[in-house]
Formats: C-alpha cells, structure tokens, sequence
C-alpha cells in the first residue's frame, strides 16, 4: 500500500533562535504546495516555541528531540510532552542513537520515554540501529528486534498510528557512510515482518518506516524508490534549507 512520506528534519544541539527562525522559514517556504508528503523539524528545546511559531501557517509539524515520561515533576534537564505542546510541538523523537550511545539511554528508558509521549497524543518517531561491530558479527536482525520489543512493550495496536520507526545504522550517522539501498531495504522490510508478527499485517502496512543515517541529496532518491522506506530521518543535511530542500522534494 502507499503510505504517505515523512521527511524529518533533526538539527540536534545546533541554531540560536536567529538561526532557527531564519532555517525554518526558508524550509516552510520550500514546502508551500507539498500535498503528498509530510515535513518535520525537531529543533533544540530553546527554540521549539520560536520555529512553531514561525511556520504556523505551514503544514510543517514540530518536535522535539527527545521527551519525558512525566507530566511535570523533579525532573532536572528533562522536557515534558506538556511542555513540547505548550511550545507548539505535536511530535518527538526517542531512542536516537546519540542518546543511546552517548549517554548510554537503554531500551527500558526509551520505551518509557515512548509511552509517555504517546500518552500526550505525540507523534513518536523511535529510532532503532545496530554499531558497526554488531553488524560484522551478523548481529543486526537481533539487535533490531531487541530495540523494537522492548521500545513498544506496552504499546497497544490503537497507538501504533502515533508511532513511527527510524532505523538509522549507528556506523552510517554522520560518517558520510549510507547502508546501500538493498541494505536499508532489507531491515526495512525485517521491521515491517516484525511489526505485522507482534501486531498484525495492516498495522505494519500502514507504518512507516524511516531511514536515517547520512540522507543527502545524492542518495535520497535512490532510498525513497525502495518499497519499504517512507522517509528519511536527516541530520546535518537538514541544517541546509537548500539541501533539506532538494531531499524533501525527492524524486
């Protein structure tokens, strides 16, 4: 089945508000008439309320970049689904590798993080990928279902319209490296199985699944072509309005 595109913008601890309202103005201008795909920005927390309010006349949607599990609370350094709506998001991003990588987030924690954003109405984009290494030992089907079991336990068949997933290969993030598109497509396709196994078919046919690992605008036509990968989840490419430009109007 088509299932609409989605094409994120994560511009990860970059832009001053300046920067942000200039970046997201030019971007929402790019995407006046788009009707058959939809865009996100997930800027940094200090600039959601800017952005949303600079392409409040556009079909852009706002995230955030990660999101807390709680309403409100002692929660130092955290960010609420609350908060991420009060600023004008409707959507957030959880598990990103640099968070597992970085600061060591493991599948329980994100999968709280995902509940409580979907308990707000979030659209939630988890992401999933394997390391280099766990690639070279054969390993990555493994880790992938690992990360996506233990990311949706609790997740009921109802909620999984908010949910989308973004496998983006940790050695392929920021490396200038991209899965060629029959790797991609591959665990795409593995997702999907895996979805329709712990759902059921017609949830997995409607979810869309995203590629996130170095999408340029050499490569994003050749990944979009792929039957399994509906989006792209870009990073310093989406720091461009010339380049995000070009990958939002694939071809």
């Amino acid at each position: 089945m088509k299932r609409r595109a989605l094409i994120a913008g994560n511009w990860k601890m970059h832009t001053t508000v300046m920067d942000a309202c200039h970046l997201a103005a030019d971007i929402a201008g790019q995407c006046s008439g788009l009707l058959d795909r939809d865009v996100l920005l997930a800027p940094p927390f200090t600039v959601l309320s800017e952005v949303s309010h600079v392409i409040r006349e556009s079909a852009v949607i706002v995230g955030a970049q990660n999101v807390c599990w709680e309403e409100k609370g002692a929660f130092t350094g955290e960010i609420s689904p609350v908060m991420i709506r009060d600023a004008g998001g409707s959507a957030a991003i959880v598990g990103h590798s640099e968070r597992r990588q970085i600061f060591h987030e493991d599948d329980a924690l994100i999968g709280k993080r995902l509940r409580g954003a979907l308990s707000f109405g979030l659209l939630t984009i988890l992401c999933v990928g394997e390391t280099l290494a766990e690639r070279e030992e054969g390993r990555t089907f493994g880790i992938i279902e690992g990360q996506i079991r233990n990311g949706l336990a609790g997740v009921e068949a109802g909620q999984m319209a908010k949910v989308v997933i973004a496998y983006e290969p940790v050695w392929a993030i920021g490396t200038g490296k991209t899965a060629s598109t029959e790797q991609a497509q591959e665990v795409h396709a593995f997702i999907r199985n895996l979805i329709s196994a712990m759902y059921e078919k017609s949830i997995a046919d409607q979810l869309r699944i995203l590629y996130g690992g170095s999408v340029n605008q050499g490569n994003v036509d050749a990944l979009m072509a792929q039957q399994d990968i509906d989006g792209a989840l870009v990073g310093g490419a989406a720091l461009n309005a010339e380049s995000f430009g070009r990958i939002i109007h694939f071809r």
